[in-house]
């Protein structure tokens, strides 16, 4: 009963962070910052820049010159039109690198830094896959995709390593060589997971495809 009880609030924790957030990303991603700006918004994205390495002061909540610059080398090294302005487009691009960086941090955490850029990669490989949705939060959210985002894993603040290996992965590095699947071979329980062509491992996890 207490072990049921556990996997049904594990169950509802998850599925009201994953509301509460979708509305607040939603809500943030139709907005615009821009030298000037001001405000929780703004120290938001400051952040995410921080972890990603491209704000080296703290956040202060105002969109000064070097937010401008580390937004416009986020928009370079993302494919983005380079303005040094947040707008939807880039906000969007911002909270898929965070989603991603979730699912790093919630099923590689622990695991070689190679390893957490595989895991991201797999994320990027679905998403060039016809197999799986053509999002990031589509390929996130599948069902029974990731393990994180049902356990609850996924609501965990995710450090600046998840958030690098993100950059990597999106700067081309794919140390799962192409692959869309991983398992941890010893605590695996699905028999379908296993019947996937296996390539190599990294860490605990064995990717495949």
């Amino acid at each position: 009963m207490k072990k049921r009880f556990t996997i049904v609030y594990s169950f509802l924790f998850a599925l009201t962070f994953l509301l509460l957030t979708t509305m607040t990303e939603h809500a943030e991603a139709h907005s615009v910052l821009q030298n000037g700006s001001e405000g929780p918004a703004v120290t938001d994205l400051q952040q995410q820049l921080v972890q990603l390495d491209y704000l080296h002061t703290a956040p202060t909540g105002y969109y000064g010159p070097a937010t401008e610059e580390a937004v416009r080398q986020f928009q370079a090294e993302f494919s983005l039109g380079v303005d040094g302005i947040a707008g939807p487009g880039t906000l969007h691009k911002l909270k898929e690198v965070k989603q991603m960086a979730r699912v790093v941090h919630g099923e590689a955490r622990g695991e070689p830094y190679k390893g957490q850029v595989a895991v991201a990669a797999v994320v990027k490989n679905r998403l060039h896959s016809s197999e799986f949705p053509n999002s990031v939060e589509g390929v996130i959210h599948q069902r029974n995709a990731f393990t994180a985002v049902h356990d609850g894993q996924y609501a965990l603040t995710p450090d600046s390593t998840s958030y690098q290996a993100v950059r990597d992965a999106y700067q081309g590095w794919d140390p799962s060589k192409g692959a869309t699947y991983y398992y941890n071979p010893a605590i695996a329980t699905s028999e379908w997971i296993l019947t996937r062509t296996p390539s190599h491992t990294i860490g605990k996890h064995l990717f495949a495809n």
